[in-house]
């Protein structure tokens, strides 16, 4: 039985990493918010536009990040396949670098959420941890800091926050990708108290 829940559980988080995974690769839009690119519908466009404006990695890393979402886009809606040369264009990257960082700052939580979000989509496919949970977590602390506490930071309608229903569907696999080990639960359990020893002179007296 201890068996069966074990494997249950490590099929159970194995899917649910793999299911975040593509969520991530393919650019499954999660929420709608202002970036230095314009407007970001996932994590991967607002890490990608944060990689760029700040030359960390070179832009060839980007594009591997950015291109097989844009083919996943342009087979659906257009029916065409993006070319490698045009993929900043696509993603209204090539002018990110003079753009202000103003929009990062104020979104902070957002952007720090999308990199983990990022980052722990691939790490989750070696090795299940706790990193994906933790920028999902933080992408929606950003967006119910923002559009439901009452600080937004634009007026504009259009580009007022939104987040998509795939939102719950990513937070769902962020938790349940979390590998929890059953034996260490059962091990943990609190054990019976020992029976305190009698005292040696007690038992001499007898």
């Amino acid at each position: 039985m201890a068996s069966s829940s074990r494997r249950w559980t490590s099929n159970a988080s194995s899917i649910a990493a793999r299911v975040f995974f593509l969520l991530i690769i393919f650019q499954i839009p999660l929420f709608r918010v202002t970036c230095r690119s314009g407007m970001c519908t996932t994590p991967i466009e607002v890490t990608s536009s944060q990689l760029i404006a700040s030359e960390i990695f070179p832009t060839s890393v980007v594009k591997a990040l950015l291109y097989p979402g844009a083919l996943a886009n342009g087979l659906i809606r257009n029916r065409t396949v993006p070319t490698w040369d045009n993929l900043l264009n696509i993603y209204n990257l090539t002018d990110v670098k003079e753009a202000s960082a103003l929009t990062d700052l104020q979104r902070l939580e957002v952007l720090a959420g999308s990199y983990f979000s990022v980052a722990g989509a691939f790490v989750c496919l070696l090795k299940r941890g706790r990193m994906n949970m933790f920028g999902t977590l933080l992408i929606i602390w950003g967006l119910v800091k923002e559009g439901i506490l009452g600080k937004p930071v634009t007026t504009d309608p259009e580009k007022a926050v939104y987040v998509y229903p795939t939102m719950l569907i990513a937070l769902v696999c962020a938790f349940m990708s979390i590998k929890y080990d059953l034996n260490k639960i059962v091990k943990s359990s609190p054990r019976p108290m020992a029976k305190p020893l009698q005292s040696s002179s007690k038992s001499k007296l007898r």
